[in-house]
């Protein structure tokens, strides 16, 4: 038994609070969901949205700016028009039959990897925020310290799976390197799994250079040890700057989320069937090239979903029609046995408030009981995603605890001993100071830190401190609670010298490096 334990049993509720309070940083394991899933549509709807997609595939076709794509869809016998790719059913079922329905992440930290697809979900949290609200809650540009926190707060964050990338964009580096630095950033930080930047092919190959100095090529060549994000352009384009970074990640047997990018009314039909199975159309034809490139390769079914203002043509979060989509995409995705991706915790919000927690909150319950594996854009979104703020970002890391709890479903490992106290305690008295209860009381019920349940007599008497200022109070000690899990020495030096190259090698330009 530890001391703590020892002072919590001897010391009554002063000690129990202390308990409570105390910082874990332990990472949860990968949420293994007991949830029913939301089977939203039956046999026969998934079948009409399955050859509605088909059709498309098969009648409209899809463009692939890209000459490299092109030629190789030639070559697995695609019809191909121009930069049109016309992609018969037959040949998309055999191609994503190949993709594994899930596999293990590798982390830097081996008791950090994670098995994923299935019932296993990750939290991962948001990236490309180009403001921060920062600890003071003030909106400005983000630096690469500012990342750098953030990669702090993700690792100390324990149902946060994942500390992402560029979770904000530095703006105090150039464009053309920054890639190396939000790189560095994921791999010092942390020693969690992280996500690869894919905003050119040779930025993704860089980073695939990098993940090889951190796990060695024949890990890669085996394991997935960092996911990439590539984005179609909705309606029915995927353009070459996304296929070249895929074709980096797959080359190397790295997965990719296959992510069409949904505005819905706007770049899809106003209407949610229509426009799911545009998106599922768009996501097939993307996770069909992935074997193209090299088959059994790992493949994500991903998507970002916004419902756009048909007053304003502002993109909403929140909405009941992206939860019906979550819904029904899961499904889809089950359907080709294949793992799946979603955004949580979104919000529309200008601040931390309380338009913010109920989109969140909206969102993240559809997503859990949606099914989604990579649950990304888990902490930190604000504003359509223009800041993601330190605020936010550290009370959506607890949401995601309350809701990994939730999914984890009812346990009935102590049902008997609880059965036993009903019978202790008998009419009129109290479960308190009962055995049962000391022994449980800090997995029973989810006690959350960033939530303030006291009486307004008590919560005016300690300062009537509200949610936003409660929780930068909260990141600011995480932030002095920071230990770095330190490289490998030959590593760090490893990753250092490769960045300094590649400075060299590519121009500093606020432009993205396309060519060297």
């Amino acid at each position: 038994m530890s001391e703590l334990a020892v002072r919590t049993r001897a010391g009554g509720r002063d000690a129990r609070r202390t308990l409570r309070n105390a910082p874990d940083f332990a990472m949860l394991p990968a949420l293994h969901r007991r949830l029913p899933v939301t089977e939203l549509m039956d046999e026969e709807h998934v079948v009409k949205i399955d050859d509605a997609s088909m059709s498309i595939l098969e009648e409209v076709g899809v463009v692939f700016r890209d000459p490299i794509a092109l030629q190789q869809w030639k070559e697995a016998g695609a019809d191909v028009r121009g930069d049109r790719v016309h992609l018969d059913r037959a040949l998309v079922r055999q191609l994503i039959s190949t993709i594994p329905s899930g596999w293990t992440y590798a982390a830097r930290n081996p008791e950090r990897s994670l098995p994923f697809g299935g019932k296993n979900s990750i939290f991962v949290p948001m990236t490309g925020a180009p403001f921060i609200r920062d600890l003071e809650d003030k909106r400005r540009w983000p630096t690469i310290a500012d990342l750098n926190t953030f990669h702090k707060l993700a690792h100390m964050s324990p149902a946060l799976h994942s500390t992402a990338h560029h979770i904000v964009e530095p703006m105090d580096m150039v464009v053309s390197h920054r890639h190396l630095a939000i790189t560095y950033s994921s791999m010092k930080y942390s020693d969690k799994t992280f996500m690869g930047m894919t905003t050119s092919g040779k930025n993704a190959e860089d980073v695939m250079d990098m993940c090889e100095i951190l796990f060695g090529k024949e890990m890669m060549e085996t394991t997935p040890v960092v996911t990439g994000n590539c984005n179609g352009n909705s309606p029915l384009v995927w353009d070459e700057t996304m296929l070249s970074a895929m074709r980096a990640f797959c080359v190397r047997n790295q997965p990719v989320l296959c992510s069409p990018f949904v505005l819905g009314g706007a770049n899809t039909p106003a209407s949610v069937a229509p426009a799911v199975a545009q998106l599922n159309a768009e996501a097939l034809s993307a996770l069909a090239y992935t074997q193209v490139i090299r088959k059994g390769c790992p493949a994500i079914y991903g998507h970002y979903l916004s419902t756009v203002s048909m007053k304003s043509g502002a993109p909403m979060a929140g909405t009941p029609e992206i939860s019906l989509m979550n819904f029904m995409i899961g499904q889809m995705a089950r359907y080709y046995n294949v793992p799946w991706r979603t955004s949580n915790l979104l919000g529309g919000a200008k601040t931390f408030d309380a338009q913010a927690g109920y989109e969140s909150a909206m969102t993240m319950n559809a997503v859990l009981h949606a099914g989604a594996n990579y649950i990304w854009h888990s902490a930190g979104w604000n504003e359509a995603g223009m800041h993601c703020s330190i605020a936010k970002f550290v009370v959506d890391a607890e949401m995601c605890a309350m809701g990994y709890r939730m999914a984890e479903g009812v346990r009935w490992d102590d049902f008997d001993e609880a059965m036993a106290a009903v019978r202790d305690v008998g009419p009129g008295g109290h479960y308190l100071g009962h055995p049962h209860t000391q022994a449980n009381f800090q997995r029973a019920f989810f006690m959350p830190k960033m939530f303030n349940n006291d009486s307004i007599e008590q919560w005016q008497a300690e300062g009537s401190v509200e949610i936003t200022e409660r929780a930068l109070q909260h990141a600011k000690r995480l932030l002095d609670d920071y230990v770095e899990p330190k490289l490998d020495e030959g590593i760090d030096e490893a990753l250092r010298d490769y960045m300094e190259r590649r400075k060299r090698e590519i121009p500093a330009v606020d432009e993205l490096n396309t060519e060297h």
